[in-house]
């Protein structure tokens, strides 16, 4: 069986093994680490992507730590893909790891005639065409043996590579068992491999533990292929040098945020390139999977997540979350709306300020304004409902408005309805639609009405009284309003008064007793103020 490259170039069977078994102690998690998310997905689906987009099959991803929890998050990642998980019951390193899936590959149908890409399920930044490379390295080199190798700064923590004097590789040396000269060495091991699948196995099966660590040292198959080339049996390993950036793995949280950044500034740059303006790409936010369309405009601080789809000139305003949306062409989203599970039509404006919750959805050229919320609701095309509005679990036709301050009452406490609103109608400001219940095709509903029974189709509905005025109310009754200053005269000689009012019935200073009404009476011998007003609460008897 043959599988196919990048560049369409047919070649050899290769699998791949994911080595995702590790607990991750430096995340300082209860979570495996490899399930920590990096741009909306778990860490290790990136490495295995990759080699599914290399051409790899099958790739055995081997589990350990919380295995039956990263093989439930990983598999519907994959769907229709060739992944099979293997368990390494016992941590016993990299090596061990890669034993633990020999069972699997072999139960995938997979020989001793292909070779296997080997990779860490903690390098989310690895991309397939740097694996291409290393394919073609080994092709070339018709060695049994190719590895990436990175050159950094600071290797600290890294395994060597050690070369001879003629550059061809002789083995790998980790940090704890090098010597001072070989941890001079700035050329470290990326912990990627590609080998024929018989000279894996056979030495693997030689392997021993016998170093600081007491593990099974993956990099000890570098040394036995070493040993193999000395012996003029085969060529010396071939090797690709990758970027420090592409190779780098994931080991605390700081890590997970740099890895994080790059992502999103790798992707931000191929949306650009495809014709997508992102004002600010520092404060812009793309979960890994989300689609933008041509023409788009993505303003600062927009975060779009999850399964979000938008079409051709889409603009999204500053700060708006979207989830899960889907949103036609032509469609606006103004500043600082938060939208979940919806779907917005096209050329529909939405906010700013508004908030769609799950099963929203606004047809085209409708319009939903600031401070209105909609839950699993419909409004129908044309349909406006620009302010400060609830509508939930209702069904809007279209061309309707629907007022300002506007509630679809769909729970009873025990059950949730459907309110109907029919093409045309016009709901008046501060209503209140009791469901289940319907308004008719083009019914009005009067301002401030509660209505709970269904509206004829073309009629009025009303429920307040009719209204009545009180002439001269406001002279006779209203408080009268007066100036700052005399209003503080008037309470520095209330309180003058109610001294002395104290102190001729004998009641002790400070708080008086009795309840509030008692304590705020004036003795009847005390005239009134000239600012209190006849019907106030200013009054100079009871």
């Amino acid at each position: 069986m043959d599988g196919v490259g990048l560049d369409g170039v047919g070649m050899e069977q290769i699998a791949a093994v994911v080595l995702a078994a590790g607990k991750g102690t430096r995340m300082k998690s209860d979570k495996a680490k490899v399930l920590h998310r990096v741009c909306g997905r778990p860490i290790a689906y990136y490495p295995i992507r990759a080699a599914l987009s290399q051409g790899s099959s099958p790739v055995v991803v081997v589990v350990g730590h919380q295995a039956e929890a990263v093989e439930k998050e990983l598999s519907p990642l994959f769907s229709g893909a060739r992944i099979e998980f293997a368990l390494q019951a016992e941590q016993l390193g990299t090596g061990h790891a890669v034993m633990s899936a020999e069972a699997a590959l072999r139960k995938a149908g997979f020989g001793d005639r292909g070779s296997v890409l080997i990779l860490a399920g903690d390098v989310p930044l690895i991309t397939p065409e740097t694996l291409q490379r290393l394919v073609r390295a080994k092709a070339e080199s018709k060695a049994p043996l190719a590895l990436l190798t990175t050159r950094v700064k600071e290797p600290r923590g890294y395994g060597r590579i050690v070369r001879n004097a003629k550059g061809g590789i002789e083995r790998i040396v980790e940090e704890k068992d090098a010597t001072p000269e070989e941890r001079r060495i700035d050329e470290v091991n990326a912990s990627i491999y590609l080998c024929d699948a018989g000279f894996l196995f056979s030495a693997l099966s030689r392997m021993g533990r016998s170093n600081a660590q007491g593990e099974y040292y993956l990099t000890d198959i570098v040394a036995a292929a070493s040993a193999l080339a000395r012996e003029g049996r085969v060529p010396w390993p071939a090797s690709v040098e990758a970027s420090e950036d592409e190779v780098s793995g994931i080991n605390d949280r700081a890590q997970l945020a740099t890895s994080a950044a790059k992502l999103q500034e790798r992707r931000l740059t191929e949306l650009m390139k495809d014709g997508v303006t992102v004002i600010d790409p520092s404060v812009t936010w793309l979960e890994e999977g989300v689609e933008v369309g041509a023409d788009s405009i993505l303003e600062p601080m927009v975060s779009l997540r999850g399964k979000t789809k938008l079409g051709k000139n889409v603009e999204v305003g500053q700060g708006s979350i979207l989830v899960d949306v889907e949103v036609a062409d032509g469609a606006k989203i103004l500043p600082y709306c938060h939208m979940t599970d919806s779907k917005v039509g096209k050329g529909a404006v939405v906010g700013p300020f508004a908030r769609l919750r799950p099963g929203a959805d606004i047809r085209e050229d409708a319009h939903v304004g600031n401070f209105v919320e909609l839950k699993k609701s419909v409004l129908g095309k044309g349909s406006k409902a620009n302010h400060l509005s609830y509508l939930g679990d209702a069904v809007i036709g279209e061309g309707c408005n629907i007022g300002a301050g506007t509630i679809t009452c769909n729970y009873d406490g025990a059950n949730k309805f459907v309110t109907t609103i029919e093409d045309g109608a016009f709901v008046g400001s501060d209503t209140q639609l009791v469901a289940p219940l319907t308004v008719g095709k083009g019914a009005y509903v009067g301002t401030g009405t509660t209505v709970r029974e269904d509206v004829p189709a073309g009629s009025l509905a009303v429920s307040a009284g009719k209204q009545r005025n009180i002439e001269g109310w406001v002279e006779k009754k209203a408080p009268k309003k007066s100036s700052k200053k005399s209003s503080r005269l008037w309470r520095t000689g209330f309180a003058t008064r109610r001294r002395k009012a104290r102190r001729a019935s004998g009641t002790p200073a400070g708080r008086p007793t009795g309840s509030r009404r008692t304590r705020m009476r004036i003795p009847t011998s005390t005239k009134a103020s000239p600012s209190s007003t006849t019907g106030s609460s200013r009054t100079t008897s009871s």
